[in-house]
């Protein structure tokens, strides 16, 4: 086996400015970042990621890894992969399979069949719904039940072969959407019609479990799916009394509790076995035996018409981020982070004026046919249907506030002229 490639990230639409942060904080140049237009689930996702891979390798091998899992012991990880890469080159559909060592309700299972070659490798003799307590437990007394990690490798046209032949529609949709992508600074557009009406479907459901191909490794690698706030809990370091505590915290008399502070102080008094989240949009206070229970508040919100599951204050652009402080009738206030060397884009508003105060750092701004610079605790206005621009110049992060003032304050009332990020004239949000 060759050595890894170069990371190659699908991410959704909203994500792409955050995702390409956090690859260059790891100064990891992606082979591809691919913008979905709206979420289809790991199937069409894998799909479009496997048809990326063969326009420059047509004996490319994916190894498909989801973003919110902890792996502790990475070599045993390696090791697992060079094995897999050996069954995916013999045109196997490989997943791994986690040791378990409770029994969990919350994640699916892989019964392993007959072994194929080593002692951790075996077909897969079917895949397995979450259980039931009881039913996890006679899976954890068997032994020859593992949790189903949602980790795969394979060969992409192995994959796109067997998705062809077992969902046709998603293959020609994944297709369509790939045929038709753009590229967009560093991003390739999926074709917003043909991926939106791609069925949504999981690897599992679409290939995995129909392919006669697919083979388990199991392994013991320190395997977390951080996908709940009780499993973040788990993975944490923790004080003498068992409590996770993250931001402006105070405990009292407090045993067995994540608490995380956003945005103000949180004090806890006489509790146990609590997760407690504080964000700027809503507060979270749940037992950690029903955590995973979250998904049934979110459907509530989703129900009510309320938004707080879908937009959040601290919103991440290509320059940094901004985030809602205050709002009333004719006014909103923001905060704005500007990272060194960013700028917004040459643009204008027809129904607002913005007022904007240096908190900290070095700013350059347009002003019309004004050129100023603004340290901290000095301002500028700027009215309405004048043509702006705000631009870090100081070897630190740029903050300011920023007051808006109008007869409408939507995020549609912007008219870029000029822009470093080649974002939509109108309606693509902030600055």
């Amino acid at each position: 086996m060759s050595e890894l490639a170069k990371p190659l990230v699908v991410c959704n639409h909203e994500h792409r400015f955050l995702v390409a942060e956090q690859l260059r904080e790891l100064d990891a140049s992606p082979l591809f970042q691919i913008i979905e237009p709206v979420g289809r689930n790991t199937a069409p996702a894998v799909a479009v990621a496997a048809l990326a891979l063969l326009s420059v390798d047509p004996d490319g091998i994916l190894l498909v890894l989801p973003a919110d899992h902890l792996i502790r012991d990475v070599p045993a990880f390696q090791v697992a992969i060079r094995a897999a890469a050996t069954l995916a080159e013999d045109s196997k559909l490989v997943t791994f399979g986690i040791e378990p060592d409770a029994p969990a309700t919350g994640f699916g299972y892989i019964e392993r069949g007959a072994p194929l070659n080593g002692d951790s490798v075996f077909k897969v003799a079917r895949f397995v719904e979450k259980p039931d307590l009881e039913t996890a437990n006679r899976f954890l007394t068997t032994g020859n039940h593992y949790w189903n990690s949602g980790m795969f490798m394979f060969r992409a046209d192995v994959y796109l072969r067997e998705l062809q032949q077992h969902r046709p529609d998603i293959y020609q949709a994944a297709c369509s959407a790939w045929d038709k992508h753009s590229r967009d600074l560093d991003f390739c557009r999926l074709d917003e019609s043909a991926f939106a009406a791609c069925p949504s479907d999981s690897i599992d459901y679409a290939v995995m479990e129909k392919t006669d191909s697919a083979a388990v490794i199991t392994v013991d690698i320190g395997w977390n799916d951080i996908g709940s706030w009780t499993s973040l809990y788990e993975v944490s370091a923790k004080d003498d009394l068992k409590n996770v505590a993250r931001g402006d915290v105070y405990l009292q008399n407090t045993e067995g509790c994540y608490v995380r502070a956003d945005s103000r102080l949180v004090t806890t008094i006489g509790v146990h076995d609590l997760i407690v989240v504080e964000t700027a949009d809503a507060v979270l206070v749940a037992h950690k035996d029903y955590a995973q229970d979250i998904k049934q508040a979110v459907e509530h919100l989703h129900r009510e018409g309320r938004d707080e599951h879908i937009f959040h204050r601290r919103v991440f652009r290509p320059w940094g981020y901004y985030e809602g402080i205050d709002a009333g009738e004719r006014f909103q206030v923001k905060r704005i982070m500007v990272k060194v060397g960013g700028r917004l884009s040459l643009q204008l508003h027809h129904h607002r004026a913005e007022h904007w105060v240096v908190v900290a750092g070095r700013a350059r701004i347009i002003r019309d046919d004004d050129v100023i610079e603004l340290q901290a605790n000095q301002s500028t206005y700027i009215p309405f249907e004048t043509k702006h621009r705000l631009e870090n110049i100081g070897d630190e992060p740029l903050y300011l506030i920023e007051v808006q003032s109008g007869d409408y304050l939507g995020e549609d009332d912007i008219v870029r002229i000029e822009d470093d990020y080649r974002r939509h004239q109108n309606g693509s949000g902030v600055k």
